[in-house]
């Protein structure tokens, strides 16, 4: 099905003009979705469940819309859901590369994990010994109050390859969280968008990186320009892919060793662990 040009959509910010049934905004949004599933143009083929086909003009419709969305509310991950898919692309096209040009990678491209809670042995992981990937990424989700099934669908990337790669980056981010040892306030999470910018290209973390310092106060400000900035720019820079991770082969792994491997140094300070998210 593909999307039609309509009238403003009242219930969505900035009363997009793209609608689908329902507007796109509003579908992002978690609005009603039985138009959802396989495509069904034969211009497109079937390509995912969930996709929504939009044309350039559209999808430049929506980047700004969501964009404005996101910056007015960092806190908007429906919006920084839409931002990220509809800005994406050629970003998506390196970071595919990437991984099919690795081992494990390549592996993760063709098998299609996924992280969600479903699929997680939580009492397994809650097992492992303390250092470890899996007790220390179960730990941050508990002590962040966080869940891997708040990772938004995908819906906007016209390429179903290129979709699990967004997918695969969404259900990553709190892992990376765990890796950089990153709390989810406003500073955390600007650390790891810095990291992120400079790992994945894509437009929406460059975007985070850059303007999500201007929320913060005077001093975690000055922290993150002399202290956490440089660090997560240069470690994002030189680390592997972190999306070539079969992460959950790895559950039993030390933290350390996980860190050496990805050639990822340990974060410079320890930041309290505050209850409200960005992006999340």
């Amino acid at each position: 099905m593909s999307v039609t040009l309509l009238k403003f959509c009242l219930k969505c910010p900035l009363r997009s003009v793209i609608r689908v049934s329902m507007c796109a905004m509003c579908t992002a949004q978690g609005g009603p979705q039985e138009h959802l599933g396989w495509t069904t143009d034969s211009r497109y083929g079937p390509l995912y469940r969930g996709h929504i086909h939009t044309n350039p003009i559209q999808k430049a419709l929506l980047a700004v819309g969501s964009g404005l969305a996101a910056l007015q509310n960092p806190y908007r991950h429906d919006m920084v859901a839409v931002l990220g898919e509809t800005t994406g692309h050629l970003a998506l096209l390196r970071l595919r590369e990437r991984m099919r040009a690795d081992p494990e990678g390549s592996t993760v491209l063709q098998e299609r994990p996924q992280i969600r809670h479903c699929t997680l042995d939580l009492p397994t992981l809650a097992a492992l010994p303390d250092g470890s990937l899996g007790r220390e990424y179960l730990r941050f989700l508990t002590a962040n109050r966080v869940t891997p099934d708040s990772r938004a669908q995908v819906k906007f990337v016209d390429d179903e390859e290129l979709a699990f790669v967004m997918l695969r980056y969404r259900e990553v981010h709190d892992l990376l969280h765990t890796l950089l040892g990153m709390p989810t306030n406003m500073l955390g999470e600007v650390a790891v968008k810095c990291f992120e910018a400079v790992q994945t290209g894509l437009p929406m973390c460059i975007l985070g990186a850059a303007l999500g310092p201007l929320r913060l106060s005077a001093s975690r400000r000055q922290l993150l320009l002399t202290c956490l900035g440089p660090w997560a720019l240069r470690n994002g820079q030189r680390a592997r892919c972190v999306l070539s991770i079969y992460y959950e082969h790895r559950w039993e792994q030390s933290l350390e060793s996980l860190r050496e491997e990805l050639d990822i140094e340990p974060p410079p300070v320890t930041l309290s662990t505050t209850k409200k998210t960005a992006g999340h």
